[in-house]
C-alpha cells in the first residue's frame, strides 16, 4: 500500500490568524509537523493542501511538496479529498492536523498498520484514555466510544459513556474514557466518498463531522495510542509548545 501524508493549512483562524506560519524556535508551525510526518515509515510522500499563498510560499521556501485548494472547504478533510483526487497513485491518505508541531511519526504509522491487516477497513483514528476530570468534561475535548471490535460506536463532546447513579467525582476512578485524537488514515476511494455526503442531524449537534460518517454506515477503526499531542488553537497554546520545545531540544 502506498500512503499519501496530506497537511491542511489555512491562514484564517477565528483563535489564532495565521498561526501556520507562527515560529516555533527557528521554524514555522507547519514546517515542524511537515517534517514530523516525513520521520513516518508509513508515508512515502508529504503535501501540505492550502488556499493561502503566504502558506504556500512558506512550505516551498524550505523544500515542501505544497498544492493550492480552493477557497470554500469547510473542514481539512475536504481540503484533504482534493488533493487525494489528484493522485490515484495511491492507496491510502493520511490527513494530519497542521496545528501539531510534535506529532509522534509513530503515531501515524499506528493509524496506517490496521489498514494491512483487513481490506476491509475503510478509516481509521487514535483514542487515548483520559486520566484528567477536567479533560473528561471540557466540551472542547471530544470523547469516543467504540465496541469490542474496536470500532467506534459514537463520538462526543460530552462525557460518555454517562455513569448513571455514580457522581461524577467518581467517573474517572469508576469507568474507562477516550479522549479521541484527531488524526485519520482513510482509503483514498473511501475519503473521495465522505466529501460527497450531506451534514447529517448528529454532526449538526455535535459539529463533528466523523457523526456524519458514522450515521451514513462508514466504519472507524480506533487504536489507543499513550502519547498526548500538542495541539495549538491558541496563541497562549503557542507559549506553552515554546516552553515544550526548550525542554526538548531534540525535536
Amino acid at each position: 500500500m502506498k500512503t499519501l501524508g496530506i497537511i491542511p493549512a489555512r491562514y484564517a483562524s477565528t483563535r489564532f490568524p495565521a498561526k501556520a506560519l507562527a515560529m516555533i524556535g527557528d521554524k514555522p508551525m507547519i514546517q515542524r509537523v511537515y517534517e514530523q510526518v516525513q520521520k513516518a515509515n508509513s508515508i512515502a510522500e508529504v503535501i501540505v493542501a492550502t488556499d493561502d499563498q503566504r502558506i504556500f510560499d512558506a512550505v516551498q521556501s524550505f523544500g515542501g511538496q505544497v498544492e493550492m485548494t480552493a477557497e470554500h472547504h469547510q473542514s481539512g478533510t475536504d481540503r484533504c479529498a482534493e488533493v487525494a483526487n489528484r493522485h490515484p497513485e495511491f492507496d491510502l491518505v493520511v490527513n494530519i492536523q497542521g496545528d501539531e508541531p510534535f506529532i509522534n511519526p509513530k503515531q501515524i504509522d499506528q493509524v496506517v498498520a490496521p489498514f494491512g491487516k483487513s481490506d476491509q477497513l475503510q478509516i481509521a483514528t487514535l483514542a487515548i484514555s483520559i486520566q484528567d476530570e477536567m479533560a473528561l468534561f471540557n466540551q472542547n475535548i471530544v470523547k469516543v466510544v467504540f465496541g469490542a471490535d474496536q470500532h467506534a460506536l459514537y463520538f462526543s463532546r460530552c462525557a460518555i459513556p454517562f455513569m448513571r447513579g455514580v457522581p461524577q467525582s467518581e467517573w474517572l476512578s469508576k469507568g474507562a474514557f477516550y479522549k479521541h485524537i484527531g488524526l485519520y488514515g482513510f482509503r483514498r476511494n473511501t475519503l473521495l466518498e465522505l466529501t460527497r455526503l450531506s451534514p447529517g442531524t448528529l454532526e449538526r449537534f455535535e459539529s463533528l463531522e466523523q457523526l456524519r460518517w458514522l450515521e451514513n454506515g462508514y466504519r472507524i477503526a480506533v487504536s489507543l495510542t499513550e502519547e498526548e499531542t500538542i495541539g495549538i488553537d491558541t496563541p497562549e497554546d503557542l507559549e506553552k509548545a515554546l516552553s515544550y520545545l526548550n525542554t526538548n531540544p531534540d525535536q
